[in-house]
């Protein structure tokens, strides 16, 4: 009777003893999702409010560029939120901004844009507040395209001097996670900052891509070895992620939307940016999982 109680109490701490000792695959997983979900996040949103968005120039039957922008702009902040959402109150320590670069001339776009600088810690952080995010940033980005496209007035589009002057004071803090999400076509010009070096520049239209030979079927071994590309801006942004959305090449060219994207990819690369995708402009239902996945990071 004895040996048979001994081996029940052997075999009831063997059981425990496995069913205790942690599987080695579970913990790391367990440890990387309470990683991400005590991460802090620091979300930049910067557009490109020239002519990009104009009804008169680039109308759309579809569904118009700037209906796109809001619609990725909600997806931006429905991410954001949902990653609010995933955390302890205590934990909360997050922020949301909005940039355009060169600032607009009318002051009432650079009022609301202040509205929608938002920082959610500890201190502010409750459900009344977290629910409405998304319904702030829908609401004012709508009003701030109205007003510009109902001013009619573009001055251009300087990401170029965005990233040189501003990038690194703006959008990138000390222990978290930095992520540009940059609303453009792709195209980069601004009068007031243009610099050519060679076959580097400092913006990038249509009629520099067909000056410059990129618009026939050896632009890639053209573009390397002529060393073509964004001027290059010394700055270590490895603390960075970049989202470009809307990529919307000119159709005069079959290799436009290629030269585009060769042209941000060296550049961001060059910035030792490692986490960036570039994605052309779709319908924002097309784009939600994939702006989602990218803020989320989810493979």
């Amino acid at each position: 009777m004895k040996n048979i109680l001994l081996k029940i109490s052997m075999s009831l701490l063997l059981v425990l003893f496995f069913s205790c000792k942690e599987d080695p695959k579970n913990a790391e997983k367990e440890e990387t999702i309470k990683s991400a979900v005590s991460e802090n996040y620091n979300i930049s949103i910067l557009i490109d409010l020239s002519d990009r968005i104009s009804l008169k120039k680039n109308p759309n039957s579809t569904m118009e560029i700037y209906q796109r922008d809001l619609g990725y702009i909600k997806s931006v902040s429905e991410a954001f939120t949902q990653h609010l959402k995933s955390k302890r109150m205590r934990q909360i320590d997050d922020k949301m901004q909005l940039f355009f670069n060169p600032e607009p001339e009318n002051s009432e776009i650079n009022s609301i844009s202040k509205d929608l600088r938002i920082t959610v810690d500890k201190d502010n952080a409750s459900k009344k507040l977290l629910n409405s995010i998304n319904d702030t940033y829908s609401s004012k980005t709508a009003s701030i395209y109205e007003s510009a496209i109902k001013d009619d007035k573009y001055i251009g589009s300087d990401i170029w001097n965005f990233f040189d002057s501003k990038v690194q004071d703006q959008c990138i803090d000390k222990g978290y996670r930095n992520i540009l999400v940059i609303l453009t076509d792709g195209y980069i010009y601004y009068e007031g900052t243009q610099m050519k070096d060679g076959n580097l520049s400092s913006y990038l239209t249509p009629q520099l891509i067909k000056q410059n030979g990129l618009n026939t079927n050896d632009w890639q071994k053209k573009f390397d070895t002529g060393n073509f590309g964004f001027t290059k801006i010394n700055t270590d942004l490895s603390n960075l992620e970049v989202l470009v959305l809307g990529i919307n090449p000119s159709k005069n060219n079959p290799f436009e939307e290629k030269v585009i994207k060769a042209y941000w990819s060296k550049w961001l690369s060059e910035m030792k940016i490692k986490h960036f995708e570039i994605k052309n402009a779709d319908l924002p239902s097309n784009m939600d999982k994939i702006i989602k996945n990218f803020v989320l990071e989810k493979e």
